[in-house]
């Protein structure tokens, strides 16, 4: 699980302005269940998606995030990422590739967190941000993600990845502006993911 806990340049949970809304978070709960339900609904709706709000700029590290409190999918689960660490429950990234405007292609990928519980081990969670159509929460043991997979090229990738996957971070930090990043968003094969999870465990 250390993997899981690691503060890095994107997931920067030392960042002392993440120490602190983690500890505010955390101040009234005493089981990880429940702090891990109050970082997950906080992020949700605390940090605006920046596509629904069309807001800039374009953030990528978790400190970033909360300091704009915006950012798209990806960027969110940063954040998430980060309060939970802080919080010392492990999290994980995970990935599905969605159609971008449900009708097929094209296809773009989808950030999301798991995160380990005591009682159930990993748990999927999905805090961009919900809105009509999108209703995401936090029901262990059951999933509540954002999204469901409709098409055939649609994939829900398996892997939990302790760090973001390097086309993600490319396109964050390339773009600027949040109609930008629309018109950039990453996009990875089932393949690609695989072959991704293969060499991680083979260093």
């Amino acid at each position: 699980m250390e993997e899981y806990l690691r503060s890095s340049d994107v997931i920067n949970w030392k960042h002392p302005a993440i120490l602190e809304v983690a500890d505010e978070i955390a101040s009234e709960r005493e089981t990880a269940d429940a702090i891990a339900k109050a970082c997950f609904e906080w992020v949700r709706d605390e940090i605006h998606h920046s596509y629904d709000y069309q807001m800039n700029p374009v953030t990528c590290r978790a400190s970033d995030v909360l300091a704009c409190r915006t950012g798209y999918c990806y960027a969110k689960s940063h954040l998430l990422a980060a309060l939970l660490r802080a919080n010392g429950i492990p999290a994980g990234l995970c990935y599905q590739r969605l159609s971008i405007d449900d009708k097929g292609a094209p296809y773009s990928l989808h950030g999301f967190n798991a995160v380990y519980l005591p009682e159930i081990g990993w748990y999927r969670v999905d805090a961009r941000g919900n809105r009509r159509g999108v209703d995401a929460q936090f029901t262990p043991p059951q999933e509540r993600l954002a999204f469901k997979i409709q098409f055939p090229e649609e994939a829900d990738f398996p892997a939990i990845f302790p760090e973001p996957l390097p086309a993600v971070v490319e396109a964050l930090q390339a773009q600027k502006t949040w109609d930008d990043m629309l018109r950039n968003l990453p996009d990875i094969s089932l393949e690609g993911v695989l072959l991704l999870e293969e060499r991680r465990h083979t260093k």
